[in-house]
């Protein structure tokens, strides 16, 4: 059975664990309503790359 011959430190566990950090979220402005949004996504009334591709997700 694998077991460690000695303790890792803080410093070796915190060196291994760096990149498990959060990225920034990306967001762009809608054409249509100028609200934030994901790139790539559709937006919240339904339009994505200035078409409308599905129904509003907007409870008007």
């Amino acid at each position: 059975m694998a077991v460690p011959k000695r303790k890792t430190s803080k410093s070796k566990r915190n060196m291994r664990r760096s990149h498990h950090s959060l990225d920034n979220v990306t967001v762009v402005e809608d054409k249509t309503t100028g609200e934030l949004k994901r790139p790539h996504h559709v937006s919240a009334d339904g339009h994505y790359n200035g078409r409308k591709v599905t129904e509003s997700k907007v409870n008007r």
